[in-house]
């Protein structure tokens, strides 16, 4: 059983989404093979049928089963690529100009409940809610745990606090072994728990 976390990931996911460069190549395996990425207009509770430049929005799978498929982009950005927009220009402020962003962004869940997760776990922690988690371009990130939970040989053993789990979004997401089947929404992100290898922790007694 592996030493991992399981954790609701979409801070992680929105970090990897922003910095992921668009010098990459198309098809490009980009993150684990277990992990499908993709916007549904219609799937969630920020459903729109147009973006704030006025452009249709449109389901994009941008990653399917880790290999990068689409960009996405504003009008701007678009052109600047040589692929025109993909309904994705949202204004962040009533002052500001469109910029690329994410709506209705969907992770395609996994078939295991999160007990099966759990039980998978040889030595690691269930991270519920967090705090912090800010990237810059380098991908690295550190979240302070909100309420977690450490688990031993696959049983929850109790409840850790003052404690933070630190990594790389880019390896992070080279590093999901497996994805549960109870996929919620948080925001406009529908997304599953999920086990992430490799991640460090750090802690008051640690």
């Amino acid at each position: 059983m592996p030493t991992a976390t399981a954790l609701s990931p979409f801070r992680m996911i929105i970090i990897f989404m922003a910095c992921i460069s668009y010098s990459l190549e198309v098809p490009k395996q980009v993150v684990a093979s277990s992990l499908t990425l993709y916007q549904d207009p219609e799937a969630g509770p920020y459903s729109c049928p147009f973006d704030d430049e006025g452009t249709p929005t449109t389901a994009l799978v941008f990653v399917q089963d880790g290999i990068l498929q689409h960009f996405y982009g504003d009008r701007t950005t678009g052109r600047q690529l040589g692929i025109g927009t993909t309904g994705n220009g949202f204004r962040p402020g009533l002052g500001s100009y469109p910029t690329p962003g994410l709506f209705n962004f969907l992770i395609q869940p996994g078939s295991a409940s999160l007990r099966d997760l759990i039980r998978q776990l040889d030595n690691g922690l269930i991270v519920d809610q967090m705090l912090g988690g800010s990237s810059g371009i380098s991908g690295d990130f550190s979240i302070n745990i909100d309420l977690g939970y450490r688990v031993k040989n696959g049983q929850v053993i109790g409840r850790v606090k003052d404690t933070m789990v630190a990594g790389n979004v880019y390896t992070a997401l080279k590093q999901v072994m497996q994805l549960g089947d109870d996929a919620d929404w948080n925001g406009s992100c529908y997304t599953p728990s999920l086990i992430v290898e490799g991640l460090s922790t750090t802690g008051r007694n640690h």
